[in-house]
């Protein structure tokens, strides 16, 4: 019988990558913690008019890349294909959006049908933050430089570039749209497919074209801050000042534009050189309209998600993961003979008790090759249990010196000396 593997696009994270993954989202959570942003856990299944009303249904995700069913009841139900829809659902649903300021935080996987690459798969991870009830330019900067935080505390500050847009209001971003699409469409001959599709449905998103011949284009196309309103400029020039005193640079992308229908005003890419072509490590903006889109009332909202796999595959391409997170234990203990695998038991107890940080693997399954074993664990610190006169005895060793023949006191004091010094 053939053996059953996994989704195409769908991977397993192996014992050896969580550490990563881990410490990743370690470092999210204390970052976060700082700015004292409370975390939201949400469905992985939604309604399928959540995101048709939200992301729009003219674009890439709606149209061909959502994982959609009918449940028994007949009801149409889709995997999330991102996170700040649900959010909003969630902080309507529970009242906690009207007439109140919230910032929030997610993780966990989403879902879209799309081809598999190195950093992209169908189903993906995200961290996401969100806030709500906010419409000033201090939390835009707010919610940027707890990202720069946050590549600060992983390493990687100097290895991404922030680049920064403002789309302005609906009103302003329509009166653009009209102009470049006028102005496309008198060159449809020298734009790429997706490009001339996308004319009629989101124009916007044919800034976002790597075609050459498109790009070539677009170099003489419309700008979109020349349509901009004199509220949205006034924002974007705030948001600019507060970065520049709190030293976060930048780059203004008159072409940076999202994928999704809710953004307006500010919008924000952290993007690196360091992964090839899956440039964007980290991106969000403003969507005051999207609280009134899914029926509730008007509420300011600004937020950024990023792609874990792409995070922990820049952690790993820049060599920036701990050394001692690679090594999944701290100390291995093992019986010397027969019999004495109870004293082992309770001992790596003991020794667990005095340091609860401390990353303790007891052998199980029979003496053979120990000493091997224990050497391929990679432990730092190995001890071999025996019995004299009735009297426990501990052989210690580590990278450095051994220690023979210490007392169960002896050993407790030592593992607590070494952590403690």
């Amino acid at each position: 019988m053939a053996k059953i593997k996994a989704i195409r696009g769908m991977n397993d994270i192996l014992p050896t990558q969580t550490p990563a993954w881990r410490y990743l989202e370690a470092t999210v959570e204390k970052v976060l913690g700082q700015y004292a942003y409370s975390e939201i856990r949400l469905p992985i299944v939604e309604k399928t008019e959540l995101f048709k009303r939200s992301i729009g249904e003219v674009t890439d995700i709606v149209e061909k890349e959502m994982y959609t069913f009918n449940d028994r009841n007949d009801e149409s139900l889709t995997l999330r294909p991102e996170g700040t829809a649900g959010c909003v659902r969630a902080g309507e649903e529970h009242g906690l959006l009207f007439n109140q300021a919230q910032r929030l935080w997610y993780k966990g996987p989403m879902f879209r049908y799309e081809k598999p690459q190195k950093g992209r798969y169908r189903q993906f991870h995200q961290i996401g933050v969100e806030t709500f009830g906010m419409a000033s330019a201090d939390i835009d900067a707010e919610v940027i430089m707890i990202s720069a935080r946050l590549w600060k505390e992983l390493g990687m500050l100097d290895d991404v570039t922030l680049q920064l847009n403002s789309l302005g209001s609906n009103e302003a971003r329509a009166e653009y749209r009209s102009a470049l699409v006028d102005y496309l469409s008198k060159h449809l001959d020298k734009l790429d497919d997706d490009s001339r599709r996308r004319l009629d449905s989101n124009p916007l998103r044919v800034l976002d074209s790597k075609d050459e011949s498109t790009q070539s284009v677009l170099a003489d196309a419309p700008v979109l801050s020349d349509y901009l309103d004199d509220e949205s400029k006034q924002h974007f020039s705030e948001l600019c000042q507060i970065l520049d005193q709190a030293g976060i640079a930048y780059e203004v992308n008159p072409r940076l534009v999202r994928g999704l229908d809710y953004y307006c005003k500010t919008v924000f890419e952290w993007v690196t050189d360091s992964l090839g072509a899956q440039g964007t490590v980290c991106a969000g903006g403003r969507y005051d309209g999207l609280v009134k889109q899914l029926g509730g009332r008007p509420t300011p909202a600004v937020g950024f998600a990023m792609g874990v796999e792409r995070l922990v595959l820049m952690l790993e391409t820049l060599e920036l993961i701990p050394e001692q997170l690679k090594t999944p234990l701290d100390l291995y203990i093992a019986a010397e003979r027969k019999g004495l695998q109870a004293d082992v038991i309770a001992l790596a107890e003991k020794l667990r008790q005095i340091s609860p940080g401390l990353r303790v693997m007891s052998h199980c399954g029979g003496l053979k090759n120990i000493n091997n074993k224990a050497r391929q664990t990679g432990a730092p610190w190995i001890v071999l249990v025996s019995k004299r006169d009735d009297e426990l005895v501990a052989t210690f060793w580590d990278q450095e010196e051994p220690y023979k023949d210490l007392s169960e006191a002896q050993l407790l004091e030592t593992v607590g000396g070494r952590l403690n010094g």
